[in-house]
């Protein structure tokens, strides 16, 4: 069997003196909490979603009855299907280092698990119909506020809605707003400058990830969003779930983690994609 976990793989850990474990940096997971969640349960791998219409009431005059309105969800179904990672950990591995490996091997794939779900949800943002800059466009604060506006004519409270962008797009962001020339000296311009993190702007929160995919093929350009939590959907049929299963005859551990999720578009007019090259990325 290939790709085990062996005695010579993590023979790394076999000294008598063993400093804590260093992990491999990786993106923490975001998206989860930006989005709807909803459960899968009672049967099927499937939930579907009313989407209900916006109505309008007009005046009336007295004695007058009112006319009838009908009321016509539509419906989104999200169906879920499996994401999966196993190594198998070998007697011999586990009980010669001095560190619980099962455990380490263990967050590794749970955090894998929570990364592939957030790359999930950013890959739908190339979907949102309303798209704001351009492969030649740097993102500033002006097609942010350009978007909140979007957003704002639709009656969407900004407080629940969310910016995430690449890390290298949000260079030009930060960029822009802690430029000497451009005559800015704001709270977010002076945070941008002390710590990096760009906060809040056009009254919608700023994150970074750098857990998405460069927009097709061209060098630089990546597709971030700002949207409402209820414009993408995750329904969860099986949270993130790590266990172990033995193996007597190879003297080993299975490990596996598994999750059985889908994701899905809600209200396509909910978000509003933001198509922007880095100028830090040739």
């Amino acid at each position: 069997m290939a790709n085990e976990t062996t005695s010579s793989t993590v023979s790394e850990l076999y000294t008598e003196i063993v400093a804590e474990a260093q992990f491999v940096a990786g993106e923490k997971s975001i998206m989860r909490n930006l989005v709807k969640n909803y459960i899968i349960s009672g049967g099927g791998k499937s939930v579907e979603v009313p989407i209900y219409p916006v109505v309008s009431a007009a005046a009336v005059d007295e004695a007058t009855d009112l006319s009838n309105t009908a009321i016509n969800p539509t419906s989104v179904t999200i169906t879920a299907s499996e994401v999966g990672v196993m190594t198998t950990l070998t007697d011999l591995a586990k009980n010669s280092a001095p560190r619980n490996v099962a455990a380490d091997i263990g967050k590794i794939f749970g955090n894998a698990i929570a990364l592939k779900q957030d790359a999930d949800l950013t890959a739908l943002f190339d979907g949102f119909a309303t798209s704001i800059g351009g492969a030649s466009t740097a993102l500033t604060p002006a097609l942010l506020f350009q978007s909140a506006a979007t957003l704002k004519t639709l009656g969407l409270d900004l407080s629940e809605c969310a910016v995430v962008i690449h890390p290298n797009i949000a260079y030009d962001l930060k960029s822009g707003l802690t430029n000497t020339f451009a005559g800015l000296s704001s709270d977010v311009s002076n945070e941008a400058m002390k710590t990096g993190y760009v906060g809040k702007i056009a009254g919608v929160d700023v994150y970074e990830s750098a857990n998405m995919a460069i927009k097709a093929s061209a060098t630089g350009d990546f597709t971030g969003a700002m949207f409402h939590k209820d414009a993408l959907g995750l329904a969860i049929m099986e949270d993130i779930k790590i266990e172990g299963q033995r193996d007597a005859s190879l003297r080993a551990d299975e490990i596996v983690a598994t999750a059985v999720y889908g994701v899905g578009e809600l209200h396509d007019t909910y978000g509003v994609e933001l198509y922007n090259d880095s100028s830090i990325v040739a």
